[in-house]
């Protein structure tokens, strides 16, 4: 491990809380301490850009504003909602942590990081997360604009192989600012999303960097347009939800002008996780 004397930690703990005073960033889900709405946040965060889910966040806890009337809803309608954030399952784990907790904990979450980790669909990450962002938590644990901060601060870029969280991890704990870790969580990835804008990616040196696919023509492109097409085939049927609002995988290939082969390669992994469901050959969103 990285040895790092007391003078390093508090210069460095200085350097990032520093920036958070001048420049930090404001969102909603910084300004509750709702074990619910953070979770929501931090779902719908991954993997996905703060601007496109912000609109998205609001109009989500307007319509499911506690976990109850998320764990009560369908997830036809849930999916509905979310719909145009992408990795859509991210919808059917947060219901199901909701459902958990609500069966399992009358409805309120719990407050250590092992018992959210044991939640459908929640990891450690997200656990330890909430823990420290609803409960003021000194937890560990790291994401891209983290672990941005750290290779640039703690590991030179000329050396030669890359950076594991594994490495990273005790250092994220030695210099963890304990007396308002919320804060400091919330400084360490402003800092990050800044330092990606000033200096070429850090994560670029890191063991588990990734660079996403082109969207254009991608499996993720063709199962968002079949759930959309779903979705909307959903909302037009009558409301007293006896009509048949299920399509052909041909309609939807023809509605979303995308080639049948890829809409049903699309729609074979939305049946494995249990997003849509086939009756007689046609297709609709899953209600539960």
């Amino acid at each position: 491990m990285l040895s790092l004397s007391a003078a390093r930690v508090s210069d460095f703990q200085q350097t990032i809380l520093d920036q958070y005073r001048q420049s930090g960033r404001s969102f909603p889900w910084r300004e509750t301490s709702d074990p619910y709405r953070i979770l929501v946040s931090e779902i719908m965060l991954q993997q996905t850009q703060t601007e496109r889910v912000l609109p998205k966040y609001e109009a989500w806890l307007e319509r499911f504003p506690t976990a109850r009337s998320l764990a009560d809803a369908s997830l036809a309608d849930a999916l509905g909602l979310w719909n145009g954030l992408g990795y859509n399952r991210r919808a059917r784990f947060l219901q199901e942590a909701c459902r958990a907790v609500c069966s399992s904990y009358g409805g309120v979450f719990p407050r250590t990081a092992d018992e959210l980790d044991a939640l459908p669909g929640i990891g450690p990450y997200t656990a330890r997360a909430v823990c420290t962002f609803a409960y003021g938590t000194p937890e560990v644990f790291i994401e891209t604009n983290i672990r941005s901060v750290y290779i640039f601060f703690f590991f030179t870029a000329a050396r030669d192989s890359a950076v594991s969280d594994k490495e990273l991890l005790p250092i994220i704990d030695r210099t963890l600012y304990r007396a308002d870790p919320r804060t400091w969580y919330y400084a360490l990835m402003d800092y990050g999303a800044v330092l990606k804008k000033k200096v070429v990616n850090p994560n670029r040196r890191s063991a588990h960097y990734t660079k996403q696919s082109k969207f254009e023509g991608s499996l993720r492109q063709a199962r968002g347009a079949v759930l959309r097409c779903l979705t909307a085939a959903r909302a037009e049927a009558p409301s007293d939800r006896t009509a048949n609002h299920a399509v052909s995988l041909e309609y939807i290939a023809e509605t979303e002008r995308i080639d049948v082969p890829r809409i049903r390669q699309a729609a074979e992994s939305l049946l494995a996780e249990r997003l849509i469901v086939c009756e007689n050959g046609a297709y609709r969103v899953s209600d539960t």
